[in-house]
C-alpha cells in the first residue's frame, strides 16, 4: 500500500506542470507585395495606372451591338482578373450601357450578403462613374463603371479563379478592391 501512495504521490508531483489553455484562433496571414503602379498606354481611347503584379492581356470582341475592346489586368499570384472592358458611347445608347451595368451588378445579390454602392466623380477629367463592393460568397466582388457621359464607357469586374468563399478570398479581393479604384482615380481619356 505504501508503494502505491508514493506512487501516486510521485506521479502527482511530476504530472502537474503548466498550466495548458486553450489556443487562440488564428487568422491566415497573407502578405501581398506593397503596390507599384505605373501609367499604361493602350490601344483604347483611355489611360489609366495599374500594378506591376498584373500581367495586361489585350482582347477585341464583337457583341450584336457592336465592337468593344478589352483589356484582362490578369493576377496569378492571386488568382485574380480585373475585366476592363470599352464601348464606345453611340446616339442614345448611354442608358443602355448604365442599365446593363448596374444589372449585372445586381445578378449576384443571389449570393451576395450585401453591395454597397460608391458614386466616382473626377470633373477635371470628365470621369464618372459608380463602383459596387459585393460581399459575400457572390462570383465577383467588386464591379464598377466610368464614363464621360458623351463618348466613352468602360466596365470592370473582378473574379477569382476558385469557387467564391468570402472568407478565403478576403484578403486578395481587399488588395485587389484597391488595384480597381486606383484605376477608377488614375483613368483618362485621350480625346
Amino acid at each position: 500500500m505504501k508503494k502505491v501512495i508514493t506512487i501516486c504521490f510521485l506521479v502527482f508531483m511530476f504530472a502537474c506542470g503548466e498550466e495548458h489553455l486553450p489556443k487562440p484562433k488564428a487568422f491566415l496571414r497573407l502578405d501581398y507585395p506593397k503596390p507599384e503602379y505605373y501609367q499604361v498606354e493602350t490601344n483604347l481611347p483611355f489611360t489609366f495606372e495599374k500594378n506591376k503584379l498584373a500581367v495586361d492581356v489585350y482582347k477585341v470582341k464583337t457583341t450584336a451591338s457592336g465592337t468593344s475592346q478589352s483589356i484582362d489586368l490578369e493576377y496569378h499570384k492571386l488568382k485574380g482578373t480585373i475585366y476592363l472592358t470599352y464601348k464606345k458611347v453611340l446616339k442614345n445608347n448611354l442608358n443602355t450601357y448604365l442599365l446593363d451595368a448596374q444589372n449585372i451588378t445586381q445578378k449576384h445579390t443571389i449570393k451576395a450578403d450585401e453591395i454597397v454602392e460608391q458614386p466616382f466623380i473626377n470633373a477635371k477629367e470628365m470621369v464618372y462613374g459608380m463602383f459596387y463592393e459585393v460581399g459575400g460568397n457572390a462570383a465577383s466582388q467588386s464591379q464598377f463603371y466610368l464614363t464621360d457621359s458623351i463618348n466613352h464607357f468602360v466596365t470592370g469586374s473582378l473574379y477569382f479563379y476558385v469557387k467564391p468563399n468570402y472568407d478565403s478570398i478576403l484578403p486578395a479581393a481587399d488588395y485587389l478592391k484597391n488595384d480597381i479604384r486606383h484605376i477608377m482615380e488614375s483613368l483618362k481619356w485621350k480625346e
